[in-house]
């Protein structure tokens, strides 16, 4: 397991590597430039070459590359380039909570909403509950999540007042507060993400179900709710792990989405801020983080296979 470990991590620094690599370049490729949006394309010449020297972006850009690149490996991020030269560092720090809340609450409700229907659809196959599932998958998996928020703004912030519509209150000024301003853009980003679910427990159940293991436990006489959540589905988990993985993507890009529409300064919202305003440090900071995030999300659903099914090693 150690040296399986020790592989996944150092194919997981590579991934993140090359995709901190590419994202530099193609930022440098795109037509346009930091100071051009800084100054508007109106400064003056000797002002604008002046600033450009100053920001090292002068330089070949195989320079800044490895000046960057050295940067990244002694844990410097390195400055913003607009405003007071914030440390990018210090920006992801500020934004990575707020996405990591509303990703992680998206999840939870995701999954409260998804295993049970998974199981109903799975266990009353053709039943009128099988195809009410089916109706909610196609729907969550149609709308687009800004619709959804857009929605749900109207319906329980404009109308019914019952919670804020946009803004961030981190955890330190209340559980509620908290809880409150993240309820409906989570419901936004979770919803597609539990319809994907619910699918795949469906599928995966109605598989587990015709085996021959299954019809045993039931030949014996064994209790129906004992043989769906003891023998059907812990048997069932490690397709539905991998989906969720997979998904995990989509709720993380769904976030990026979502944060404008609540205005919400996370990193998603940072990130495109930073591409508008062709700001390189803090768009190769943000996707570096993101990409550890997708990286090590995928070696954590790896890692989990063994412990669902005691049968998978790891040599």
């Amino acid at each position: 397991m150690s040296r399986y470990l020790l592989r996944r991590t150092l194919g997981a620094l590579v991934v993140m590597w090359a995709v901190a690599t590419l994202v530099f370049f193609m930022l440098r490729i795109v037509p346009g430039d930091p100071i051009g949006a800084m100054l508007f394309d109106a400064g003056d010449a000797e002002a604008v070459e002046a600033l450009r020297r100053k920001l090292g972006l002068d330089q070949p850009i195989w320079v800044q590359y490895a000046k960057w690149f050295w940067a990244v490996l002694q844990g410097d991020l390195g400055n913003s380039i607009y405003g007071s030269r914030v440390p990018v560092a210090q920006i992801i720090l500020e934004a990575l909570p707020r996405t990591l809340s509303l990703a992680g609450l998206a999840f939870l409700i995701a999954v409260a909403i998804a295993v049970p229907a998974g199981l109903i659809a799975a266990t009353r196959r053709n039943s009128a509950a099988d195809h009410a599932v089916t109706l909610f998958a196609f729907l969550g998996l149609s709308m687009p999540d800004f619709w959804v928020g857009i929605l749900l703004i109207i319906v329980f912030a404009a109308n019914l007042q019952w919670l804020p519509a946009i803004g961030y209150a981190p955890l330190s000024e209340g559980f509620w507060p908290w809880l409150s301003h993240l309820i409906l853009p989570a419901v936004a980003v979770g919803t597609a993400f539990s319809a994907i679910i619910a699918r795949m427990i469906r599928s995966a159940m109605l598989e587990v179900l015709r085996t021959d293991y299954v019809r045993v436990a039931r030949a014996k006489g064994l209790p129906r709710a004992l043989v769906i959540f003891r023998h059907a589905f812990p048997n069932a988990l490690v397709p539905v792990v991998t989906v969720i993985g997979i998904a995990f993507a989509l709720l993380m890009a769904g976030a990026v989405v979502v944060e404008n529409v609540f205005a919400i300064k996370g990193l998603g919202r940072v990130l495109i801020q930073g591409i508008l305003n062709r700001d390189y440090p803090v768009v190769q900071g943000a996707i570096l983080v993101v990409s550890a995030i997708f990286v090590f999300s995928n070696l954590l659903v790896d890692l989990l296979y063994a412990v669902i099914d005691p049968r998978i090693r790891y040599e």
